[in-house]
């Protein structure tokens, strides 16, 4: 049960935290910092690196908690 409750708060963190990456490109290309392709790409990773991470946090944390135990 921890285990659930650990990876799901930590997904809702890494979830705002690639939504506010997002909002940060977003401006940097209305503000031409970047080019459409560099905001594309970014985006792009952020949200694929985020949802790797949130897929294997119940594994880490499961391994966590088998060591403690």
């Amino acid at each position: 049960m921890e285990v659930i409750l650990a990876s799901v708060f930590s997904a809702i963190i890494i979830f705002i935290t690639v939504f506010f990456m997002m909002k940060v490109y977003i401006i940097a290309f209305k503000r031409n910092d970047i080019s459409l392709r560099k905001c594309i790409i970014f985006s792009t990773s952020s949200i694929v690196i985020g949802l790797l991470v949130a897929g294997v946090l119940p594994f880490g944390y499961q391994k966590i908690m088998d060591y403690i135990n």
